[in-house]
């Protein structure tokens, strides 16, 4: 890379608390917590300078900053539900110019997944955004989204709607008329593969595929798919959930504040 590069810093929202699974974020994987598995994952990027770990003010996800600080890793603690402002305020906090947001309950994180999109992005610099997840082709969980700072800070000072605060990118890729976005596609859709952990479905699913490929190193994308074509009952585990359930639920919220008199 260059020494001109912008810097690149990947921000993971975590939290203790979770609607559907509380303490997921800890939960044990082949002998680590899930959060240790996320940052490896995402330090294993080539084109990631720096890893921030983006949680609440809570007192519950303070271990979550010691768990940081172990991990060599910045740690931010900001607002519950605003995370657009819990990312802007980590964003600026580590000097990041790019900006690639990681989920912490994603236990699949590719960085080659990483790397294309963040190559896509720096090599295009009239893009403000890329990502894989406006029209989803790969597995859920896989989702990377790419951003500048300044699309980021614009959407801190724009966004009002519930979801666009909860949510940090739909500010961005709602208005393509205010930012120049690209989806990148796979070559297969595979977006009804289910590779996130919300459920308790979904831990078991993540502990079988683990145990099979986990040996100490990171393991990608062809390799779990290449197990589910040998294994393909693997995938009767935690079908039939719904794909951006936490997004669909705040889009509700917002048609109820819409809905409210002035």
């Amino acid at each position: 890379m260059s020494e001109d590069k912008p810097r690149v810093v990947a921000i993971i929202q975590a939290r203790m608390g979770s609607s559907r699974r509380p303490g997921k974020t800890l939960a044990d994987i082949s002998g680590k917590p899930l959060i240790w598995h996320v940052v490896e994952r995402t330090r294993a990027s080539q084109t990631v300078d720096a890893v921030v770990l983006a949680t609440t003010s809570e007192e519950n996800d303070q271990q979550l900053l010691r768990i940081a600080e172990e991990y060599g890793i910045l740690g931010y603690a900001g607002s519950l539900n605003d995370v657009l402002d819990r990312f802007y305020q980590a964003a600026c906090l580590s000097h990041a110019e790019i900006i690639v947001r990681v989920t912490a309950d994603d236990p699949f994180k590719d960085p080659q997944v990483i790397d294309r999109v963040v190559t896509c992005l720096l090599e295009n610099p009239e893009l403000d955004y890329a990502s894989n997840t406006i029209e989803p082709t790969y597995p859920e969980g896989l989702d990377i989204e790419v951003f500048t700072f300044k699309a980021l800070e614009r959407a801190w000072n724009e966004a009002r709607l519930t979801s666009e605060r909860e949510h940090v990118t739909p500010y961005i890729w709602k208005n393509p008329e205010k930012f120049n976005i690209l989806n990148l596609r796979h070559s297969h859709d595979l977006s009804s593969l289910r590779w996130t952990l919300d459920y308790e479905e979904d831990l078991q699913f993540t502990r079988e595929i683990y145990a099979r490929l986990y040996h100490g190193q990171i393991f990608l994308m062809d390799e779990i798919l290449g197990l589910l074509a040998r294994e393909p009952h693997l995938l009767e585990i935690n079908q039939g959930k719904v794909r951006n359930a936490g997004y669909l639920l705040s889009l509700q919220q917002d048609a109820g504040e819409q809905q409210k008199p002035e």
